[in-house]
């Protein structure tokens, strides 16, 4: 046989037996799959309703878009204070939301989120992942019929939005606020109303006098919100949300279903939600607070004497709680233990830095 008609059976032969060969396992294994994730925000809020596209799109980025996720904004499919129960019954096959809504149905659901005078984000995650938290929280949830991961966190919040200046303790007394978790029943200890109103809500019952004040997340979001343009003090710090996860809440039974690499496709997008929230946030945030005040928010932290009678309060509050509930009890005694190491490592090294860095670039401005 001549060389090049050897050359050219032999191609022919090498074409043939590849495409003899099997397709890879993971490819023959991997139904199509199509889910419905009920988001609690707004699609106009793009940074946290965004959390659900991204991981959206990585699942099916993952999954050669064989396992589809189709993400709806808060109201349309449930009402936003609602995915959780959307989610436990199967309604829809997974949710995001945050998870401090849900405390009149349990108060431990705040530790998946946020609590007064709690961790922030970076030691949110390490709670999670490292220090034993989400071996509490899992085992919490499956009483719920839910699996949870974090999927998206803001940061340290701002204070709020007040109708009039908040000066002392006795200024609270009698004014409806909306906010949400925990921190209602603290400022119920210190005479305040607590109203909880989903994130589209907020705005018009500000604006009727409905509530006297408001929180919301921070400048980027408040700003698209329109707080300031009827309630122009604002307030800092968040003090009930120093680092508040928002949740991937899904259907025990559906994530069972799941084969093993869609769950690790599924758990890999909400990291990469979780991330990504924060970075932008950081991103938008500084600009955005620029703009509210040029735009007449009067910007002003609480006072000593407010931050002191809510820190009092709080403690309290978590003490009566782990007296009356097991659940709460239990993810406690872990969670308090890790924040008061947590406490001393970052007083030692972030804090130092960065409360000497903040004063010296200040001060460089001056001069």
């Amino acid at each position: 046989m001549k060389r090049r008609e050897f050359l050219a059976a032999a191609g022919v032969g090498t074409v043939a037996a590849a495409s003899a060969l099997p397709a890879p396992a993971i490819a023959q294994s991997s139904p199509e799959i199509k889910w419905r994730l009920a988001s609690s925000f707004p699609k106009s809020l793009d940074t946290i309703y965004g959390a659900g596209e991204i991981i959206a799109n990585r699942v099916a980025e993952i999954t050669d878009n064989k396992f589809q996720i189709r993400v709806f904004p808060g109201g349309e499919l449930v009402p936003g204070l609602q995915v959780l129960d959307a989610v436990q019954n199967g309604t829809v096959e997974c949710g995001h939301t945050a998870a401090y809504y849900y405390v009149g149905k349990d108060p431990t659901f705040a530790f998946d989120c946020s609590v007064p005078f709690g961790l922030n984000s970076r030691q949110q995650n390490a709670w999670q992942l490292y220090g034993g938290g989400r071996e509490l929280l899992q085992e919490f949830y499956a009483g719920y019929n839910i699996v949870s991961f974090m999927a998206g966190n803001s940061g340290a919040q701002m204070g709020g939005w007040f109708r009039k200046e908040i000066k002392t303790p006795e200024d609270l007394k009698g004014l409806k606020m909306r906010i949400a978790g925990l921190a209602g029943q603290v400022l119920v200890k210190l005479g305040a109303v607590p109203q909880q109103i989903a994130g589209g809500d907020i705005y018009p019952a500000l604006e009727k006098g409905t509530i006297d004040a408001a929180e919301w997340i921070g400048p980027y979001d408040d700003e698209k919100l329109g707080f300031y343009k009827v309630a122009q003090n604002y307030y800092y710090p968040g003090w009930w949300e120093p680092g508040p996860s928002f949740s991937l809440m899904i259907n025990k039974d559906q994530w069972e279903k799941l084969p093993k690499p869609y769950q690790a496709a599924l758990e890999a997008a909400a990291a990469d939600a979780n991330v990504r929230m924060s970075a932008k946030y950081d991103v938008e945030n500084p600009q955005a607070l620029k703009r509210l005040v040029a735009n007449g928010a009067k910007l002003q932290p609480y006072s000593k004497e407010i931050m002191l009678a809510a820190y009092k309060a709080t403690f309290e509050l978590y003490d009566e709680l782990a007296a009356s509930n097991a659940n709460f009890k239990k993810v406690y005694d872990g969670w308090k233990a890790f924040r008061e190491e947590e406490y001393q490592w970052f007083r030692i090294a972030e804090n130092y830095l960065e409360s000497f860095s903040y004063a010296a670039a200040a001060q460089s401005r001056k001069s």
